[in-house]
């Protein structure tokens, strides 16, 4: 017959197969992940060094002055993203377009680059620099604005 486990090492036993199912469940997250990852690339990054063809990234830089289009279907549009130096992507995307979208601003594309080294995303962000004002209080001053504000956030508490 067999002497029964003191509780000393039944502790331990229970402790390592803990250890060893948290581990696994870690490895099965992080295989199960690894496709969900979406890396970010400036433009210059994207020239030096480019990701798979068909993997999922982001695209961020600005939208290239005078490069904006709408192609015949009229709803995908084509543009430049540039980064730093003479670094430019290619981009398209059909779909609609963030209000804040337009030449000049910062954008985020998620997407993938094509076989011909473009970039076709599949959803667009737009970024504002620290200057941003809402359409609504365009044109008001500062004081102007807070009353606005406040107003609107007096029927909320």
């Amino acid at each position: 017959m067999k002497a029964p486990m003191k509780a000393k090492h039944q502790r331990l036993t229970l402790i390592a197969i803990a250890l060893v199912a948290l581990i696994a469940a870690g490895l099965l997250a992080a295989w199960a992940l690894r496709n969900q990852a979406s890396y970010f690339y400036l433009p210059e990054q994207m020239r030096a060094d480019p990701p798979a063809v068909g993997q999922a990234v982001r695209l961020g830089g600005m939208v290239e002055r005078g490069s904006l289009k709408t192609l015949a279907d009229g709803v995908t549009i084509a543009f430049m993203v540039t980064g730093k130096g003479d670094a430019r992507v290619p981009v398209r995307f059909a779909g609609i377009v963030p209000d804040l979208f337009e030449e000049g601003s910062g954008v985020v594309a998620e997407g993938s680059l094509q076989r011909d080294g473009s970039f076709r995303a599949d959803n667009l962000l737009a970024k504002h620099d620290e200057n941003y004002v809402p359409r609504e209080l365009e044109g008001m001053s500062e004081m102007q604005a807070a009353r606005v504000a406040e107003e609107t956030t007096v029927g909320l508490k």
